[in-house]
């Protein structure tokens, strides 16, 4: 398992870089025979494309659980890891360059603390991954939080699965759908910081209409033969994912505003708010509303993985 400690000369604010956070270990892409190695299962998914390279479909949902799998193996120190069919499977990739820009934005305004940081994911889903990542590369305290019961008794197997696992979440089953912190943050609770992957998409069939795209996009690629060995794309081609996991009602626009509300009542239980943002419209409503609940600060780093951007919005109520 390779450990990598936060990197204090980056800014957080307002970033943008065309590759991978410099702390991420899949820069150069996959390894696919210390892959083998470390998970065998693997070799059954690995093909060699037409440039010599060796790679994997992947439009195929089992080849993708499978790298999963190897990757968090050989390079986290997490085994057994798994998800029930048709929930999200996330890539890796690019669901550990969050945890690193969060440590970038944590190294940047906060000062020295012997206590190890305590992180509050949101929406963890089935996969339990950020919380998992977070775990193994910094050893942070992190509270998994989900809608879901049987997300929460996945996650739960996972970490029975793994005894060695440095600082193991803990699970909070959020009882009302329509609360986001509230009923997660107890009296007493501080955190230093909050990660979120909101549902990104306003109904069934909005989520079902993208998911035919990304099949159309996939297929076309496939007869111009341009699937990359390293593909950065895996988060966009997997069709996983339960109702709560990629749509909600009145999709990721409310489901931030929501968010941003309840965020101020609790601003003195967490020190930094953080979510993920990915419709670029959404970002300027969004500190917009920061801005009316008096947010002290608010920072916006991009993501840029291959062709896809992504940007996480930061806020806090501390004084400064």
């Amino acid at each position: 398992m390779n450990k990598v400690p936060p990197n204090k000369h980056h800014r957080a604010n307002h970033v943008t870089k065309k590759e991978l956070h410099p702390n991420n270990l899949h820069n150069h892409g996959y390894d696919f025979p210390a892959l083998i190695k470390s998970h065998p299962a693997l070799k059954a998914h690995v093909k060699t494309n037409q440039y010599g390279n060796e790679s994997i479909d992947f439009s195929n949902s089992v080849a993708v659980k499978t790298l999963n799998c190897a990757l968090l193996t050989h390079h986290y120190g997490i085994i057994d890891w798994d998800i029930p069919q048709g929930f999200l499977c996330p890539a890796i990739p690019g669901r550990v360059d969050y945890i690193h820009y969060i440590a970038e934005l944590l190294n940047a305004s906060s000062s020295a603390k012997n206590t190890p940081i305590k992180l509050l994911d949101i929406g963890t889903g089935a996969n339990g991954i950020y919380s998992l990542l977070a775990c193994q590369v910094y050893g942070w305290q992190c509270t998994a939080s989900d809608i879901d019961p049987l997300s929460l008794e996945n996650v739960a197997t996972i970490i029975r699965n793994n005894p060695t696992l440095d600082e193991p979440p803990s699970l909070r089953l959020q009882a009302d759908k329509n609360h986001i912190f509230e009923g997660i943050i107890q009296s007493g609770d501080y955190f230093d910081v909050s990660i979120c992957n909101p549902p990104f998409h306003t109904s069934l069939e909005e989520t079902l209409k993208g998911n035919q795209r990304k099949r159309d996009n996939l297929a076309l690629n496939r007869n111009k033969k341009r699937i990359d060995t390293t593909s950065q794309h895996t988060a966009s081609l997997n069709f996983g994912g339960q109702n709560a996991e990629l749509w909600c009602t009145g999709g990721e626009s409310r489901f931030l505003r929501i968010m941003i509300k309840e965020s101020k009542q609790f601003g003195g239980q967490c020190r930094w708010f953080t979510s993920l943002i990915s419709k670029s419209e959404h970002v300027k409503p969004a500190i917009k509303l920061l801005h009316k609940l008096e947010a002290t600060d608010i920072k916006e780093i991009e993501m840029k993985q291959g062709n896809k951007i992504t940007r996480i919005l930061a806020w806090t109520f501390f004084s400064a």
